[in-house]
């Protein structure tokens, strides 16, 4: 969603030309489609994302192939689908996804957990405009040992139950 609106402010004429024909008393600015981004990127990747990913490709994978492997499948494909320096943390965060689908057999679980993510992810990048967190390194040792925690405790989750899915 996020390529999406960055594609629709490359074709849109900034100066409003395009824009006017449908809205001729708003003028375009860079700020409406930055909140039309965080829209996009908060409440409707999310639940685009979950349905796809898990609501379909999952299921419809988990009816060809053992359930591990759609939930590797389906998260590999939900990865090479953001930018390369996250793949693998995307990678990481649709497994979590899917496997929260799959213990809870309800999709809104993983919608809501997808929109927590994101929303926590984007209001740190827009409130820390500075990037005064990132570059404290307390908190990106305090991050890092967190984000090695939480990846020992899923894959203790995941081997521990793996006669579960498949």
């Amino acid at each position: 969603m996020l390529y999406l609106s960055n594609y629709l402010v490359q074709i849109v004429n900034l100066n409003g030309n395009y824009f006017g024909l449908f809205f001729p008393s708003m003028s375009l600015n860079s700020e409406i489609f930055g909140i039309m981004g965080l829209l996009s990127v908060v409440l409707i990747s999310p639940i685009v994302e979950e349905l796809v990913f898990r609501g379909i490709f999952l299921n419809k994978l988990r009816m060809i192939v053992p359930t591990t492997f759609a939930i590797l499948i389906s998260s590999l494909l939900f990865a090479s689908l953001h930018s390369f320096g996250s793949i693998f943390s995307a990678f990481i965060f649709a497994i979590c996804m899917a496997i929260l689908y799959l213990k809870s057999e309800n999709i809104l679980v993983p919608i809501f957990g997808h929109f927590l993510n994101n929303l926590i992810g984007e209001s740190l990048y827009h409130l820390d405009s500075s990037q005064i967190l990132f570059k404290n390194n307390l908190v990106v040792a305090g991050m890092s040992i967190l984000a090695i925690i939480s990846f020992i405790l899923i894959l203790k989750f995941i081997f521990s139950n793996w006669n579960n899915f498949k």
